[in-house]
């Protein structure tokens, strides 16, 4: 028999507003379920209290290294996440794959939507690809700021427009008033 998992969260305040690390023990080992980040309008906090009234606040040393390195990433510090914490296996396989070639494109480059779906081989995967990237359960560790669309345009994102505009500047991506990415380093 499965021993329950009580489902705990650590919040931070950045200079995006409030982020929460929603984690859990399995086996043994505190692994994170859910990164919430504020979103316009809608603090994490808000989201949290929404989603998941019965979460607990709790930290331990494994996340709050982790809660400092998402604080220091959106500061402007070139923090590369290991992937051995977050909870991949509760995304369907599709999007795991989406995910994984998302977390592939190293700072300073975007990829576009039709790109990362052509690299997985699923044509006219566009959609499919940014409808897995816009629930992405770990923005931030999983970088989904940077897929773009094919004409430039920074298209969504979780934390909004002017949060993907600002960590995209942070990693040197050059943008223009109208929000379309200058000659980008494409990935894929």
């Amino acid at each position: 028999m499965q021993k329950e998992h009580r489902l705990r969260h650590i919040v931070r305040k950045t200079r995006f507003g409030p982020a929460v690390i929603l984690w859990e023990t399995r086996l043994d080992r505190p692994m994170v379920r859910q990164i919430l980040i504020s979103r316009p309008g809608q603090p994490a906090e808000i989201s949290l209290k929404e989603q998941f009234p019965d979460s607990v606040s709790s930290s331990c040393g494994l996340i709050d290294d982790l809660a400092g390195r998402i604080e220091a990433f959106l500061d402007g510090a070139d923090v590369r996440f290991p992937l051995e914490q977050v909870q991949l296996d509760l995304c369907s396989p599709f999007q795991r794959r989406v995910l994984l070639a998302e977390y592939a494109i190293p700072r300073g480059q975007v990829s576009t939507y039709r790109r990362i779906a052509a690299h997985l081989g699923v044509a006219g995967g566009a959609r499919a690809v940014g409808n897995a990237l816009a629930t992405n359960p770990f923005p931030i560790v999983i970088p989904c700021h940077r897929a773009i669309r094919s004409d430039g345009a920074l298209g969504g994102y979780q934390g909004g427009h002017a949060m993907k505009r600002a960590i995209l500047k942070q990693e040197g991506v050059d943008i223009d008033e109208r929000g379309r990415v200058l000659s980008p380093k494409l990935y894929y």
